[in-house]
């Protein structure tokens, strides 16, 4: 079994930090902490110890020409539906088109060196808690609505581990940083 990766933005501390202040106070739920606040650009659920070097190589020359954007979290949603949600979720209002782009540019270069993406569709989100399947997530919704960070710059993508923990969760441990050409 090899290692489960995702590439990911990571929004700055300051941002994470301003979201996580927002949930904070909102019981119910257990939110994601801060340090985990990431929009997923592909997820690789079994990549082989022998395709790590190639990997990030190949990452690396797929990002490196693509420009700096700016990006903003604002708009919630739940997956799959919010009568039934099994995830609550905050999306970007700014730096959608680009967010597509670097996914469909990452999952190509994991795809050509054998570490296959979990093929789910490309949505742009931060994932925010898993709610109880049961209880509806429209009150939650328009809580969540209600949120929208500043505008920062991407500038890099991260290539990271995640680690199972037991029934606990994942710990996520950065593998290394993907500069864009800003």
């Amino acid at each position: 079994m090899g290692r489960r990766m995702f590439v990911a933005v990571v929004p700055p501390d300051d941002v994470r930090e301003d979201l996580a202040a927002f949930l904070e106070p909102r019981e119910g739920l257990r939110w994601t902490p801060a340090d985990r606040l990431h929009l997923t650009l592909a997820f690789l659920p079994d990549v082989p110890e022998r395709i790590l070097e190639p990997l990030d190589e190949r990452l690396r020359a797929a990002v490196a020409d693509l420009p700096a954007f700016p990006c903003r979290l604002a708009g919630a949603g739940a997956f799959p539906h919010p009568d039934r949600p099994a995830v609550l979720w905050l999306g970007v209002d700014r730096g959608h088109a680009e967010l597509e782009h670097l996914a469909l540019r990452v999952r190509g270069a994991a795809n050509a060196v054998g570490a296959s993406p979990d093929g789910q569709r490309f949505v742009p989100h931060v994932t925010l808690a898993r709610p109880p399947r049961q209880r509806s997530a429209v009150r939650w919704l328009r809580v969540l609505d209600g949120y929208g960070s500043r505008t920062w710059t991407v500038d890099e993508v991260s290539l990271i581990e995640s680690q199972l923990q037991g029934r606990g969760r994942p710990r996520h441990v950065e593998v290394s940083v993907l500069p864009l050409d800003g």
